[in-house]
Order: structure tokens, then C-alpha cells, then sequence
């Protein structure tokens, strides 16, 4: 069953006295008690910090398999919309009209480093397009590859829109704006037609009443949606098993097409060192792996046929690490010579002191 809980309110619990929680509160986070424990530091062999959350795993149909915490826990999607967020690129026809490769369409899903390779695939986007890159309206901010960053400033160069991390979602936008009509100006806004199409196509896949969808401002400047963290598994159910959701037929290839692409190309989902790109790479062709802001994290598992929304509650990108590889060994994608191996310090990353001695260790403490 999915959950429609209305986001502004606080889902159903009762603390033991008279007041009223049906209104509004200024807080609209879900409260401590519908998280459970998911990650711990610990120093000297006791538990210095908890990281606490939810995790949900569902099906294409919307059906809660197993989880932790709260299935309805309010989420903002942040940067694990982006594949959701590109699907109108193929549905509208703009892929096919401007010739964009697997890698490009990737592209636009990822939440990028920066690095030359992936630059080199947003400037083809747009022109493709017929768009300039200074039409972004992501902002500027250095590559987050220390490597390329240091490189552009050796070369005496500065930072442009194209290293942004969303730079692909924005240059996804601008070829939509080509391909349909809209004019770009304002195209980050939520009121022009092309945020308002994405915002219908984000509610579709998560199968949510786009106007009980709550809407804010992403870091890059466009809408982001919050919706009950099962809708985010469900939506990557959905880009998981399209055959088993009842879309239709041109849906459900064009979703097809759009996993193949990031399956293929891994490297841009994030890029160089980073845990979306290196879990993925891990296990080729097994799983989508997209990272949010703010502790937001969400799998497609496609032999499973299944999705995943991960929600750290306090927000803190270092559990992520612990917990999506623990997830993943839990569900069967990673095994421990993974673990043990290549990924330890994402699955168990240990922390240094000033002498680089090792005086602590994250580790995940959770059971589905």
C-alpha cells in the first residue's frame, strides 16, 4: 500500500498528552521515533555517535517488501530525482531529435564531478540543443574532483556553470526547453512550463498526487519534491522493473532506455572515487545507485526488480558510505570480498588523528 500522508503534518503519533498534532507544525520533519539506528562511530570500542533513519524496500507496484524507520518518513528527493527528472528527455522525443548517446543521457542523471570527460558531455548536450553554456542557471562552483580542480587552477582557469554538479539535469532541462518551444529564460523556475512537466512526470513515477507534492529550491536553483520516502522506492521500482508497474508501452521503453544508459556508463552517475560510481561499478549492469543531498540515497535493483529509499534523518552525507554498501550486501548485490576489499572504507571507513594514527571507525548497525 502507498502511503499519502499529508507532509506538513506529523504522521499520526501520540505523545501521551493533550495536544492537538493534526495542525501545521513550523518543524516538518518526522520525529525522532520514526527513525531507527543505521550507522555508529566508534572510538576506543564504544559508540561515540548514532546516525539514525529509514530505509524502505519496495516493489513496482508500491508494496513495502522490508524496511527500517518510518515507510512514510518526509523526504526531499534532492539529486535522487535527476532520473526521474530526465525521463521527458526521451518520452518528449528530444533524445532522439538532437542524436544524444547513452552516455549523454546518463549524464543527465548524474550528480557530476566536474571532471573533463563528463564537461565534455554536458557542452555536447546543449549543443546538440542549440543552447549555450552560459545559459545554465546551476551557478558556479569548483569541479568536486580535487584532481581537475587543481588542474583547472594550475592552468590558470577558473571554474565555470559546466562543472557544476547538476550542470547535466540543467543542460536536460535546456534541450527540453529546444526540443518543445518553451523559451529558457526563467527555466528554473517553478512556474514555467518545463518545471511544471518534470514536476508531473516526478509525481507519475512516484505514483503521489502532484498537488500534495511539497516543493522547494535545490541548491542548483530548480524545484526539489518532498514526498514519503516510500514513493522515492517506489519511483526506483518503477526504474527497476517498468514491465511490472502497468505503464505504458512507450513509458516503459523509455525508461528502459534511459537504466541502460546509466548501467553503461557509471562513471557519470558521479565519477572518480565517488560511492555511486564505485558500488556500481562493483557490481556492473546489477543496479542504479544515486546519491541526494542531506542523507537522501536511492537503489534500482533491476534482476530483483526492486527499489530502495535510504533517508538518514540528521542529514549527514559520511553514513551513507556504511550504510548503501550494508544494504547492498543485505539484498544480495555485494559480497564480502567487496566489502573486505576494494570497498572497505566506504562499507567501514576509519578516521585519523593529527599523528594519522586510526582512533575511530563508522561502521553500519542495522538488520533488514
Amino acid at each position: 500500500m502507498l502511503y499519502h500522508l499529508p507532509l506538513n503534518r506529523h504522521l499520526g503519533h501520540h505523545h501521551g498528552h493533550g495536544h492537538d498534532h493534526s495542525h501545521e507544525h513550523a518543524r516538518g520533519g518526522a520525529p525522532i521515533e520514526y527513525s531507527e539506528p543505521l550507522a555508529e562511530l566508534v572510538r576506543g570500542g564504544l559508540t561515540e555517535s548514532v546516525h539514525r533513519g529509514a530505509v524502505v524496500v519496495c516493489t513496482p507496484d508500491g508494496v513495502r517488501q522490508k524496511g527500517l524507520g518510518h515507510p512514510a518518513m518526509p523526504t526531499f528527493l534532492r539529486s535522487t530525482a535527476k532520473p526521474l527528472q530526465a525521463l521527458p528527455l526521451i518520452t518528449s522525443g528530444a533524445a532522439d531529435a538532437f542524436g544524444l548517446t547513452p552516455a549523454e543521457l546518463a549524464c543527465c542523471c548524474g550528480s557530476l564531478n566536474g571532471e573533463d570527460f563528463q564537461v565534455a558531455a554536458v557542452s555536447s548536450i546543449l549543443a546538440k540543443a542549440g543552447m549555450k553554456p552560459e545559459m545554465l542557471a546551476c551557478g558556479v562552483h569548483r569541479p568536486s574532483h580535487a584532481p581537475t580542480a587543481k588542474a583547472l587552477a594550475a592552468a590558470g582557469e577558473k571554474p565555470s556553470e559546466l562543472h557544476n554538479n547538476c550542470a547535466g539535469k540543467h543542460a536536460a532541462m535546456l534541450a527540453l526547453c529546444s526540443h518543445l518551444g518553451f523559451d529558457p529564460q526563467g527555466y528554473s523556475q517553478p512556474d514555467h512550463p518545463v518545471q511544471r512537466l518534470i514536476l508531473q512526470e516526478v509525481a507519475a513515477m512516484c505514483a503521489y498526487p502532484a498537488e500534495q507534492v511539497g516543493v522547494g529550491i535545490d541548491g542548483c536553483g530548480v524545484p526539489v519534491f518532498r514526498l514519503p520516502l516510500i514513493s522515492l522506492a517506489g519511483a526506483y521500482a518503477r526504474l527497476a522493473a517498468p514491465e511490472k508497474a502497468g505503464l505504458t508501452p512507450e513509458k516503459t521503453a523509455a525508461i528502459k532506455r534511459l537504466m541502460a544508459g546509466c548501467l553503461e556508463h557509471p562513471e557519470m552517475i558521479a565519477g572518480s572515487d565517488r560511492l555511486c560510481t564505485r558500488v556500481m561499478q562493483a557490481a556492473p549492469g546489477a543496479f542504479l545507485a544515486k546519491t541526494g543531498a542531506e542523507g537522501t540515497y536511492a537503489l534500482a535493483l533491476v534482476k530483483e526488480g526492486i527499489g530502495v529509499g535510504i533517508q538518514v534523518e540528521d542529514g549527514n552525507m559520511r553514513a551513507l558510505g556504511p550504510v548503501v554498501t550494508e544494504l547492498l550486501h543485505q539484498l544480495d548485490q555485494l559480497g564480502h570480498e567487496a566489502l573486505e576489499g576494494p570497498l572497505q572504507d566506504l562499507h567501514a571507513p576509519q578516521f585519523l588523528n593529527h599523528r594519522n594514527e586510526a582512533v575511530a571507525q563508522l561502521r553500519p548497525m542495522f538488520d533488514l
